[in-house]
């Protein structure tokens, strides 16, 4: 019996079954490349009226995708230098009491309706990106911020005594200890609140905001099936391609040492 604990003792062996792998990582970018030729080629075949053509004329398309990937870039870049500082310091002993509250501002943005905030937002600042920007913002910071937390308060304790003891100041063991060993856990929020950005961006169209959320209320609202595709098909192969992008960069930041469990 004893024997039989030995091998089945819990640790890091049970990690690398949901490890980011070289292998899971190539068969993404066969897949995006495989659903845009299928759009290519269905879009050689079909037949685009004025209205659809119009839409779809004279740059459109290259002008709200990258309107759209300009409204990701900028809203993940703001979450970042909110959360995660924000997560740095709500694990501090001094600051602790807060984290209740700022995760139930977190919580609660989120669970807002993202249409419903934009709507608010618009009626504050009126239309255009600004107003996109701060709601897609603030309906991703919850996983950044909560991963960021998490991430900080499951380091062994031993290890950051083990630092402190040999002299490192404070902001050497953050830095030097702390952060590093919560990288993985930091990288599947920001992979999470990537993903949920683009997905978002959508709705900037009905803030004014543009991007790929364009086509796709004027496929719908002209009924013009060959728009709404090439509308929803771009918006899941940009967020295929940022998941790829943001697994690539959790893959080659994660620190060595978590790879063997040592």
């Amino acid at each position: 019996m004893e024997g039989e604990a030995g091998t089945r003792a819990p640790g890091p062996s049970a990690a690398p079954k949901r490890r980011i792998t070289w292998q899971k990582l190539t068969f993404l970018p066969l897949a995006l490349a495989l659903l845009l030729l299928a759009t290519w080629l269905w879009f050689r075949q079909a037949e685009l009226d004025f209205v659809s053509e119009s839409a779809l004329s004279d740059g459109q398309v290259s002008k709200l995708l990258w309107q759209h990937i300009r409204l990701t870039v900028i809203s993940t870049f703001f979450v970042l230098i909110i959360a995660i500082p924000l997560g740095i310091l709500l694990t501090r002993r001094a600051f602790r009491k807060a984290t209740p509250v700022a995760m139930a501002f977190a919580n609660m943005g989120q669970a807002t309706p993202a249409i419903g905030l934009l709507a608010l937002l618009v009626i504050w600042l009126g239309t255009g990106q600004r107003a996109a920007l701060i709601g897609i913002t603030v309906y991703a910071v919850l996983p950044v911020l909560s991963n960021t937390i998490a991430g900080l308060k499951a380091n062994d304790p031993t290890l950051l005594e083990a630092a402190r003891g040999i002299g490192m100041s404070p902001m050497g063991v953050l830095t030097r200890v702390e952060l590093p060993l919560a990288v993985p856990l930091i990288l599947a929020g920001v992979r999470t609140a990537l993903v949920l950005n683009v997905g978002t961006a959508t709705l900037a169209t009905f803030g004014g905001g543009g991007g790929l959320g364009v086509l796709i209320t004027t496929g719908i609202t002209s009924q013009r099936m060959p728009v709404l595709v090439l509308g929803s098909i771009l918006t899941i192969a940009l967020a295929l391609l940022v998941d790829w992008l943001a697994s690539l960069a959790e893959l080659l930041l994660r620190p060595h040492g978590l790879e063997t469990g040592t």
